[in-house]
């Protein structure tokens, strides 16, 4: 395992921030699968949409990557802030009866991650054409922080009881 955290090409960059965002894609759509299992469609559906988002985001990386080979990263030698992937989001964080503010707090707290990992890049780089590529990156993860803020700021505030289920699901074995 690596512990350098600095990226020192603009390939090496594109592909971590691949990574990112088809780590989010796949995640979304687990959840969105998840939250069908349990009933929950206002969530799942919300998840599917968040899906979609994350879809146009690999396309962009994508276009940005064009022609130029991308460094093939093994899952360890990542350069993430924490132990995963920015905008990853564990199965401890989910809830079979979240709610859509739930979900856009996750997704939210993922964005501002990502914002913080391509900050962290231009930091440890300085003055250079990877750090050009992460502040545009920033850019993007900023129009992505509003777009949940815009989209936090039109459901309403969980109950206080919203975890509390009187028949909770079991496990069958």
């Amino acid at each position: 395992m690596t512990t350098d955290k600095s990226i020192a090409t603009v390939a090496e960059l594109l592909a971590h921030a691949k990574a990112i965002e088809e780590e989010a894609l796949e995640r979304y759509e687990e959840l969105a699968q998840q939250m069908e299992v349990h009933h929950n469609e206002e969530v799942a559906g919300l998840f599917r949409k968040m899906a979609k988002v994350e879809a146009i985001h690999v396309q962009k990386v994508l276009d940005r990557v064009g022609n130029m080979t991308l460094p093939h990263i093994s899952p360890w030698d990542f350069r993430w802030l924490d132990e995963e992937a920015p905008e990853s989001i564990t199965a401890t964080d989910v809830h079979y009866l979240m709610t859509p503010h739930h979900a856009l707090k996750l997704a939210l707290r993922g964005e501002q991650r990502a914002f913080d990992f391509f900050s962290r890049v231009c930091e440890t780089v300085g003055p250079s054409e990877v750090c050009e590529l992460a502040r545009e990156l920033m850019e993007e993860e900023k129009e992505h922080i509003q777009l949940m803020q815009e989209w936090l700021a039109k459901v309403p505030l969980p109950d206080e009881d919203w975890d509390e289920d009187p028949d909770p699901p079991t496990l069958q074995e």
